[in-house]
């Protein structure tokens, strides 16, 4: 598995950590850390011994979100999707390969916890809520991003923020992108517990799940995942993301996003046809 993405098995019996390690570019999500992060959890979603997995990034931050490198291509005119061929495909069941590096985590049989720290944006931050708990420290920062690049959130965040805050909050954090402490993150119901060192409390708690029956214990992620949003709800909203974002991609508006971010000055946006 390449180094951008690491598997630890760590001192518990059955708890693994998942470590994003691009901590020169803040652990920001290009082509090859999709695919690595897709290919770990297949892994992972096979293994009889896994008792429990915490997901934590290396360096000074969690995740950045997508890899600037993506955004400069939006803004030379480049396609849709992280291959480049449009988001509507479903190639890894109900998701296309980025909802599925947030998603995944939902069809891995065992509970998984994330441990933040620094920034958790966008595409980060979906990948953070597709763990079954999250611990952060109080001065992380969390943000649905993609309203910043003219975007809408298409990694499963349709799916996973509404689980978790309000309508209404939900509906804020999507039209304004804002930073929220992970104080606050906990406030709204985002983030679990609030700590000093998330990653030793979250593989301290994958201990504590580690020593219970490990059937219970699947059988009740099983029950859980549909109890909360049932599968067949999850897959058309899924869906009606990348068909969105589909449309949005590459729309001279969405352009003129990325151009007056990358250029730091404000943007001059056209109207829509109604």
């Amino acid at each position: 598995m390449s180094e951008t993405v690491q598997v630890i098995r760590t001192e518990y019996e059955g708890v693994v950590e998942v470590r994003l390690n691009r901590p020169d570019k803040m652990n920001a999500l290009d082509t090859g850390m999709f695919t690595n992060l897709a290919n770990v959890g297949e892994e992972l979603k096979k293994d009889p011994t896994l008792r429990a997995v915490v997901i934590s990034g290396e360096g000074r931050c969690f995740c950045a979100g997508l890899d600037m490198g993506n955004f400069s291509k939006m803004a030379e005119g480049g396609g849709a999707g992280v291959a480049g061929n449009g988001l509507e495909p479903r190639t890894h069941g109900d998701s296309n390969l980025a909802q599925y590096v947030a998603m995944v985590w939902r069809e891995v049989p065992v509970p998984v916890i994330a441990a933040v720290h620094g920034v958790c944006f966008g595409g980060g931050l979906q990948i953070a809520l597709g763990a079954d708990v999250r611990f952060a420290t109080p001065d992380s920062q969390w943000a649905v991003m993609e309203i910043k690049w003219g975007l809408v959130p298409d990694m499963g965040g349709m799916v996973l923020l509404n689980e978790l805050v309000r309508p209404d909050v939900f509906r804020e954090l999507c039209y304004t992108g804002r930073v929220l402490s992970g104080q606050e993150a906990g406030e709204l119901g985002m983030v679990t517990h609030i700590g000093g060192n998330p990653r030793e409390e979250a593989l301290a708690m994958a201990q504590t799940i580690a020593g219970k029956s490990p059937d219970a214990i699947r059988a009740m992620k099983r029950m859980l995942n549909n109890a909360i949003t049932p599968k067949e709800h999850a897959a058309r909203i899924l869906l009606e993301e990348s068909r969105e974002q589909d449309r949005i991609i590459g729309s001279p508006n969405q352009v003129e996003a990325v151009y007056a971010n990358l250029e730091k000055r404000a943007p001059k946006f056209a109207d829509p046809e109604v």
